[in-house]
């Protein structure tokens, strides 16, 4: 030991006998000792030699049993060992691979092995329980900063004795027997610091703490499993005793077959001399056969690898290494624990788990301290199945956010388990973590389906519909076993993913038997590959070649007559209009793409691209003058192809961008789209029927004699799926399968593994009779198959190929360039067509056109020959269609819809974004608004209110809004105008048609009769329920408006806003009145509310809305409702016209229809309330509409911000605000304005100013 160390640690004290005789610089030689060990080198040299010099053992914990009331010396002594005891692991960082770093560490724990002995004491723990419990009883207002200090550093102490590993040579027990970390928790029991702990976790005041509490309380439990401390201090149940008898029999039936084979294979008489015998057929290592030198009766055991040295197993090849087996520890600390268990469950787990979970949601924890998160969830959830289930006790950890937690966890797992390599075996250790956590969440789901409770039942119902209803807890098996690496995956890991993957399948196939038809989310993902380009060879540009090349080009163009196709015309677009680079900028580029258009011999790109050019850049006369003759042209491009352009070459990349480069070769953008499907439990068992999946179980099934009787049925019984439901046998028909088919069959205790027996009895059975048919079965074992070549294994070879290449003759061919011949230089912009009526042979496709044509090197490619898209690829305007598009827009401005009549009659075909843009730069119009389609209004219903409809009516109330949905239109049209063709507008056109008139004739004519439901209404207006009747009225019209304007219809949820509204849901009658009037009940547990079916069309809603209009008479029998009628009462009517006379010049339309709406609306509610009976004299019109225009005038301002048709507004207020709105007088209430309804439920807000009011 160092000098100074050792003077050091002789200035603490001495002990004598039993008692500790500290000198007078004790406080500052501790002080002096945390000191030394705050420079210690790299060796961890103080520590060691501290360690050897056992300063825990003779001097530290003396000191602060016996002088634990000197305040000072107690907390140095504290923090001193603190440090001391902290793990090696964080010493050197990791486990150091130098062997002169690997001895230090090996130092290191050894005397930490040591210290921890030393604290397996009650007066240790004793002295530390006190201290803390006095600490614990103060206030936080009396407790100081010191205090906070102390109180976490015995908690770290604590953890750090307790994180010590065993030392396995030193502490050879077997089960039952007390190790070192036994005593230790025995000495925490009987001080009483678990008792502390629990109050550590419950209590509110101290949540700061829960991290470290979750520590120790995980390393208390460390050699524990959930399983032995249920059973401890109980009786073996029967199911336990016939299980290990199972396991006796199998092991007595090996023995017995084992001492039988020696039986047979000792001679009758004993022989000194074996034999030598000569082996037919099995050559040696020259020409003649195998001399065998031993005893015939082990012949069966004979190798050509006998005697070799066994190969090396490279250490990137070797399996994983399993973890460290848990031991039973003595029955005392099992009765201690299992205790421990029940109070934390019953007070701590909730509360705790919920704080931990708060901390690493908000990252206020250290690096992986969610693996305590998930070792707590796994164990104490499994200890409470199996001490008698309470759902209560672990509810906050059984939820889908419990769920979608440790699944995104896994996935990190698994992330770094490919990139930290070093790493690799601590990352899957923790995704073993995960994976247990995983599969105890689902065991508990199950548990809870077996509960008494019926709301536990409805709860777990709830939580397997959601995991199943969504993609990424369904497949997660799946993927798991995909990824599975032996190499750094442990054996006990896919035990656990082959048990959990068995549970998940039953657990679906049970939920999916007890309903009809289940939905579940379907995610597509589009991938769009962008190909990295090769860059094409340059060609030759020596003079002779280009002279050769301008000889072609010259010929072409003089034949052509220097005419272009309109197709080529229109897509040729001479700049890159995504580029950053300037448009003036992008002349050169321009000249560039001219000059290897003739390079490339493409005479008619080559021009159609300077003609653009001039058109796009006519200053300078660069690509010529305006009027230019066809021989100036042709001049033009002889001097562009001889010109020495400057090119702009890439930069060439560094060595890793190559590397990079050639790794990921596409790039792939992806858009991932969310749908629904059905659920097919079978289709979801094929996609299992993989040989990445299949490979796993069987290797686990290699080590049938050693798992479970639980785990063998699980492998089992998945293969079964595969092999019998899904008839995919073959696949398992493989020679390292039947190798291990044979071990199982000839295996003594095989009759311990009935099932495994029947199932290779069976594969075998179907292998042979197959190999009977099919002669090269025997072979297709050295293979592993999948669905395609098992189908070919058993159904015939070459069944699903391709058909054979067609084959074309010398006169085809010849025919075939013909007419490409005679037809190249034509203006058809697809010649395939036009070649395809013109073949002798009429079976031919065009893509044997097509391919015939790139073989026989007429073109270079199958895009030259790409079928062209008619009308997506313009882009520049020329001068005649913009006098054209004027024109136009001056014939038809005047006109109800402007621009659908526009884009009927235009010459070239554009998309609706492209002619409204042309138009807005034109000057033609000024805003997008001018372009909306008008609705046809009454003039004589405008302005008296006379006859005026429902329809009508509401749209005053929005007269002059603007069609948002069709400026949302155009925004997404001008992404997709570039994709769309003429030909599948015309094709989506003829399906609705067809669709609008199959949907006619399965519906009634609903213009000619409306529904028949007087009655009804009239019955639930004296039950009081006219307000519920007013809502479906409304949500009726708005749909029928919704589905006029868009034109397009689904199924839209019937939602119950407010107490009154909901309640009326409940009632018979009522429900009874929607089924009538054609609503939908929800059709499965997806759907909650009632629905507006598609079906229905736009007049079938008005005629139901015309049908519901609330009466004051009871309705005659067989009375019929015209359609047309306005829901609106003619008295009421006669009252609002009343009430407008003499207004219109004060108050604008729009306020005055809000008035009237809502006086009407309060009018009702009013004889609503008062049961019909209050006279209908005792209201004033006259003064309450005089107060509505009033109030409507102060509430108009410079600008008013109106919210329509907000559902979710509705939702928040709840049944309050329904209550309050019937209260209320104002009828300037917004939430009873109706508005026109907005495509895609968005919100539409409109801003009204006031010179547009005047």
């Amino acid at each position: 030991m160092n000098c100074e160390l050792l003077a050091t640690c002789s200035a603490l004290g001495y002990l004598e006998g039993d008692a500790y005789h500290k000198e007078a610089d004790c406080l500052e030689s501790v002080k002096d000792l945390i000191r030394f060990l705050r420079h210690e080198d790299d060796t961890r040299d103080v520590r060691q030699q501290l360690g050897a010099g056992q300063i825990v053992q003779n001097d530290l914990l003396p000191i602060i049993i016996q002088h634990g009331q000197d305040k000072a010396l107690f907390d140095a002594c504290i923090r001193l060992m603190v440090n001391l005891t902290q793990p090696a692991m964080l010493c050197f960082g990791k486990v150091p691979d130098d062997p002169v770093f690997r001895h230090h560490f090996l130092q290191v724990t050894s005397h930490l092995q040591a210290y921890k002995e030393a604290f397996a004491g009650e007066a240790v723990f004793g002295i530390l329980s006190e201290t803390l419990y006095t600490l614990l009883q103060l206030d936080w207002e009396q407790r100081q900063e010191e205090d906070n200090l102390l109180i976490e550093r015995i908690l770290l102490l604590v953890r750090n004795v307790l994180h010590v590993p065993a030392d396995p040579c030193e502490e050879k027990k077997v089960d039952d027997d007390a190790s070192i970390h036994d005593r230790l928790l025995w000495a925490i029991h009987m001080s009483g610091f678990d008792d502390l702990v629990k109050f550590l976790a419950s209590a509110q005041s101290e949540q700061q703490w829960s991290m470290h509490v979750l520590e120790i309380i995980s390393l208390m439990f460390r050699d524990q499993t959930p399983e032995g401390l249920v059973s401890a201090g109980h009786a073996r149940s029967a199911e336990e005793k016939h299980r290990d008898s199972q396991e006796l029999e199998a092991l007595r039936q090996k023995e017995l077959a084992t001492k039988r084979s020696r039986t047979l294979q000792r001679g009758t008489r004993h022989s000194r001399f074996g034999g030598s015998y000569v082996v037919e057929g099995l050559k040696s290592i020259g020409d003649r056969d195998v001399i065998y030198h031993r005893n015939v009766h082990h012949f069966k055991n004979y190798t050509h690898d006998t005697g070799k040295a066994v190969r090396r197993v490279p250490k990137r090849n070797r399996q994983a290494r399993e973890c460290k087996d848990k031991r039973r520890s003595a029955l005392n600390v099992r009765l201690f624990l299992r205790e421990f268990c029940v109070d934390f469950l019953e007070n701590c787990y909730n509360r705790l788990m919920y704080l931990v979970k708060e901390s690493l949601i908000r990252e206020q924890t250290q690096q992986h301290d969610e693996t305590y998160y998930l070792w707590a969830l796994s164990f104490f959830m499994a200890f409470n199945r199996g001490n008698g289930f309470r759902a209560d006790l672990v509810s906050e950890t059984m939820s889908i956010r419990a769920f979608h937690y440790i699944e995104r966890n896994i996935t990190n797992y698994y992330e770094m388990l490919l990139t930290d390599r070093k790493e690799a075996t601590s990352w899957s250790r923790r995704m073993h973590l995960a994976l247990k956590a995983y599969q105890e969440l689902l065991l508990t789901v199950n548990e809870m389906d077996r509960s008494q409770d019926e709301s536990i039942r409805q709860s777990s119902s709830v939580i397997k519909s959601n995991i199943f209803y969504l993609m990424e807890y369904r497949e997660i098996f799946l993927t798991l076993l995909r990824k599975y690496d032996e190499t750094r995956q442990p054996h006990s890991y896919l035990k656990d993913l082959v048990e959990s993957t068995h549970l998940f399948l039953r657990m679906l196939e049970r939920f999916c038997k007890g309903r009809r038809s289940l939905m579940v989310q379907k995610r597509k993902v589009r991938r769009k590959r962008s190909r990295g380009k090769k860059k094409p060879s340059a060609p030759e540009t020596s003079p002779e070649a280009l002279v050769e090349t301008w000889k072609i080009v010259e010929e072409e163009l003089r034949a052509s007559g220097f005419q272009l196709s309109a197709s080529l015309t229109e897509n040729t677009v001479p700049f890159d209009a995504t580029s950053e680079t300037p448009l003036e900028e992008q002349k050169s580029e321009a000249m560039v793409r001219v000059q290897d258009a003739l390079l490339g011999r493409l005479a008619p790109e080559a021009l159609g691209l300077l003609r653009a050019a001039r058109e796009v850049w006519p200053e300078g006369d660069v690509f010529g003058s305006a009027d230019v003759e066809p021989e100036e042209e042709l001049e033009l491009l002889k001097q562009i192809l001889h010109a020495n352009l400057p090119r702009s070459s890439p930069p060439e990349p560094a060595e890793e961008e190559e590397e990079d480069a050639a790794e990921f070769e596409e790039e792939e953008l992806e858009s991932i789209q969310v749908s629904e499907k059905e659920f097919n439990f079978l289709d979801f068992i094929k996609r299992f029927s993989n040989p990445g999946i299949v490979r796993p179980y069987l290797l686990l099934l290699k080590s049938y004699s050693k798992n479970t009787p639980h785990t063998n049925h699980c492998i089992a019984r998945m293969l079964h799926r595969l092999a019998v439901d899904l008839k995919m046998d073959a696949q398992i028909f493989q020679l390292s399968v039947f190798n291990l088919f044979n071990k199982i069959l000839s295996d003594p205790a095989a009759a311990a593994y009935k099932e495994l027996v029947t199932f290779a009895k069976f594969v075998l059975n179907r292998f042979f009779s197959l190999a009977a048919r099919n002669n090269k079965a025997y072979v297709e074992l050295l293979f592993w198959k999948n669905v395609g070549a098992v189908r070919e294994m058993t159904e015939g070879y070459g069944i699903d190929r391709e058909e054979t290449k067609p084959t074309w003759t010398e006169v085809e061919e010849e025919e075939l360039r013909n007419l490409y011949e005679a037809h190249r230089h034509s203006e058809e912009p697809d010649i395939v067509e036009t070649l395809l009526p013109l073949l002798s042979n009429s079976n031919r496709t065009r893509r044997h056109v097509v391919m015939q044509l790139v073989h026989m090197g007429l073109v270079e490619n199958a895009k030259a020959l790409k079928k062209p898209k008619k009308g997506t690829q313009i882009v520049l305007w020329t001068e005649e269609q913009e006098e054209e598009l004027q024109m136009l827009y001056e014939e038809y401005k005047d006109s109800d819809d402007v621009l659908g009549n526009l884009l009927k009659k235009l010459t070239a075909k554009r998309s609706r974004a492209r002619v409204v843009d042309k138009l807005l730069s034109m000057g033609l119009v000024s805003e997008r608004r001018q372009l909306y389609k008008k609705r046809s209004r009454s003039a004589h219903g405008k302005s008296t209110g006379k006859a005026m409809s429902e329809e009508e009516f509401f749209e005053e109330l929005t007269q002059g809004l603007p069609d948002d949905s069709g400026d949302r239109d155009e925004d997404e049209e001008e992404d997709e105008s570039e994709e769309e063709s003429e030909k599948e507008r015309d094709e989506a056109q003829e399906s609705e048609t067809r669709h609008v008139k199959r949907r006619s004739r399965s519906l009634p004519s609903t213009e000619e009769r409306g529904p028949d439901v007087g009655n009804t209404v009239y019955a639930l207006q004296q039950d009081g329920l006219s307000g519920p009747l007013m809502w479906l009225q409304r949500s009726l019209y708005k749909t029928a408006i919704y589905r006029d304007t868009d034109g397009c219809s689904q199924d839209v949820p019937f939602v119950p806003h407010g107490k009154e509204n909901e309640d009326a849901m409940e009632n018979q009658t009522f429900r009874r009145l929607l089924r009538k009037l054609g609503l939908r009940p929800p059709a499965n547990e997806q759907e909650i509310f009632w629905r507006i079916p598609a079906e229905i069309s736009e007049s079938r809603l008005k005629s139901a809305v015309a049908a519901l209009s609330l009466r004051e008479e009871e309705p005659k029998g067989g009375e019929e409702h015209d359609s047309s009628r306005s829901p609106i009462g003619e008295s009421q009517a006669k009252e609002v016209e009343e009430k407008e006379d003499g207004k219109e010049g004060e108050v604008s339309g729009e306020h005055r229809a809000q008035a009237l709406r809502a006086l009407r609306l309060k009018r009702q509610r009013k004889r609503h309330t008062s049961g019909h009976t209050a006279p209908v004299s005792d209201f004033t019109p006259s003064e309450e509409t005089d107060n509505i225009l009033e109030r409507s005038r102060e509430k108009t301002s410079n600008k008013r911000s109106r919210l329509l048709d907000d559902d979710n507004e509705e939702n928040a207020n709840g049944a309050a605000t329904v209550t309050a709105m019937e209260t209320n007088d104002d009828p300037d209430s917004d939430r009873e304005d109706i508005s026109a309804p907005v495509k895609r439920r968005r919100k539409l807000v409109l801003i009204d100013d006031e010179d547009e009011e005047d």
